[in-house]
């Protein structure tokens, strides 16, 4: 799913349409229902404890935050050490409930999702609807610190240390919880099991109230595009992806002074299928462009 416009307010000088402030209203009692289950959850689940050192990368809100970079940046980092660090994930959107060992020499999107493909080029990573199981599985391949993705709200593994994302741009939202606004749980239930906070993307401006109504030690951090300097300078390009926050993707491009001619927007985890990639195709064609999309939607396109 794609953010609702209404989740994440709008400058002074675009106000946006007046149901933006009456959306979160409207939805605050499943909004509340959503929060008293994920605080049962966490209430009546006792977590359980591995033999390795576990770190968690989560976030606090809905959609992406740049978890999978940051994640396969820490990975890198332990392994550079010569420590046998292994990576759990969910495997959103694949259909093996694990758990299991990512391969993706037998594995494509559909099995595992995408976010794995891309963990596993940087580490053994581990599938499992059930983290404890794949930690346990990790543990007896030889691993010896394990990475939980997106686990801050889980309950079920115990974490040494836990790491939050927050966009720095586009900060929590508008404070309320799904379906009324981004947040997962309460920002102050979020924040107090995390143990420090990175801000993704972070400049002069932007979002600052996460920092200043927390003590958690912060650290900023930036998003690089995996592209040498001036690679699409200039070029004609015609974006296209199914990422949570797809504008990022093409603010990026913009970032690259690429000349964006063209840009499609598609569900997050979205498979393609092999006529809505020979559209693509024609539509860059037509404009005269490259085609051009993020290294997450590459592994969910037909082969």
């Amino acid at each position: 799913m794609q953010a609702p416009e209404f989740w994440y307010p709008r400058t002074p000088a675009h106000p946006g349409r007046g149901l933006d402030k009456l959306w979160p209203w409207l939805l605050s009692p499943l909004a509340l229902l959503y929060a008293l289950a994920g605080w049962l959850r966490q209430l009546f689940v006792t977590p359980r404890a591995v033999s390795v050192p576990v770190v968690c990368v989560g976030n606090l809100v809905a959609g992406g935050t740049g978890k999978t970079p940051a994640v396969i940046a820490i990975a890198k980092q332990i392994r550079a050490e010569g420590t046998a660090v292994h990576v759990l994930t969910r495997g959103y959107g694949g259909r093996l409930s694990g758990p299991l060992a990512v391969d993706p020499a037998c594995h494509d999107s559909s099995d595992v999702g995408d976010e794995a493909l891309l963990l596993a080029e940087a580490a053994p990573t581990w599938v499992a609807r059930e983290r404890y199981a794949a930690a346990r599985a990790a543990i007896h391949a030889g691993a010896e610190f394990l990475i939980l993705d997106d686990g801050l709200q889980n309950p079920h593994l115990a974490k040494d240390f836990s790491v939050a994302l927050v966009d720095a741009k586009r900060g929590l939202g508008n404070g309320w919880v799904i379906p009324a606004g981004p947040l997962r749980e309460p920002r102050r239930l979020g924040l107090r099991r995390a143990d420090a906070l990175l801000l993704v993307d972070a400049q002069d401006g932007c979002e600052t109230e996460t920092v200043a109504t927390t003590a958690l030690p912060a650290f900023a951090v930036s998003r690089q595009p995996a592209l040498a300097a001036g690679q699409l300078e200039g070029r004609r390009v015609f974006a296209f992806c199914g990422i949570g926050h797809p504008q990022q993707f093409f603010d990026m491009l913009h970032g690259l002074k690429a000349e964006l001619v063209g840009a499609r927007a598609f569900p997050d985890h979205h498979p393609f299928t092999t006529a809505e990639c020979a559209q693509l195709r024609a539509d860059a064609a037509a404009c005269g462009a490259q085609l051009v999309t993020t290294a997450k939607d590459c592994v969910r396109l037909p082969e």
